[in-house]
C-alpha cells in the first residue's frame, strides 16, 4: 500500500519547484537622498521666521497723544527711556525706508526689521515713513504700537529724518 504524503509536503514541493532556479537578492546599500544639513538648516530658519512674523492688524488703534510729535511708550517702560529717544541719545543700528511701499509692503518689510533685530541684539531702529499722503505716516505708530518688542518710539531727530521717520526703541533679549 502506497501512503500519499501528507499534505504539507505536497506543498513544500510545489513551493520549492515554483522557485527552482532563483538565486538570493544581493543587498544593495543606496540611501535615500538626504538634504544636507545646511540646507534643511535654511528650511528651519524659513519656517521659524513665517512662524515669528508679527500679524499687523489695522483695526487696533492704541491711545496715542495727538499733539506735538508721534510718541509712545509702553506702560512698563520708564518716561525717562522716551525722552532719551526724543533727544537723540539713541543710534539707531537698523534702518528701513518704507518710501513708495504699499500698506501689505510695508507690513511685511517692519515684521522683518524687528524679526532682524530681535536676532542681532539691536536696541535701537529708525524706521523712515515719508511725507507722501500721511497714511505709512499713520499706520506705522498704530502696528509698532502692537508689537511685544517695541517698548517705545518718538518721531526722529532732525539727524535721523525729522517728522519722515521714527526712531524705535525695541526690548533685547540676550
Amino acid at each position: 500500500m502506497a501512503t500519499t504524503p501528507p499534505p504539507e509536503d505536497d506543498e513544500q514541493a510545489l513551493f520549492k519547484e515554483a522557485v527552482r532556479g532563483v538565486r538570493k537578492l544581493k543587498q544593495d546599500t543606496i540611501s535615500p537622498h538626504r538634504a544636507p544639513v545646511k540646507v534643511k538648516a535654511q528650511r528651519h530658519e524659513v519656517r521659524k521666521d513665517n512662524a515669528e512674523a508679527h500679524p499687523f492688524s489695522d483695526l487696533y488703534e492704541p491711545w496715542l497723544e495727538q499733539e506735538g510729535p508721534t510718541r509712545y511708550r509702553q506702560a512698563d517702560t520708564s518716561a525717562y527711556e522716551l525722552k532719551k529717544l526724543r533727544r537723540g541719545d539713541y543710534v539707531p543700528d537698523l534702518f528701513l525706508d518704507l518710501h513708495g511701499l504699499t500698506q501689505e509692503q510695508a507690513k511685511e518689510e517692519l515684521s522683518a526689521l524687528l524679526l532682524a533685530a530681535r536676532r542681532q541684539h539691536v536696541k535701537c531702529v529708525s524706521i523712515m515713513h515719508g511725507h507722501g499722503k500721511h497714511i505709512l505716516k499713520q499706520r506705522l505708530p498704530m502696528w509698532l504700537a502692537q508689537h511685544p518688542q517695541v517698548l517705545a518710539f518718538h518721531q526722529a531727530t532732525r539727524a535721523w529724518g525729522g517728522n519722515a521717520a521714527l526712531l524705535v526703541l525695541l526690548r533685547v533679549e540676550l
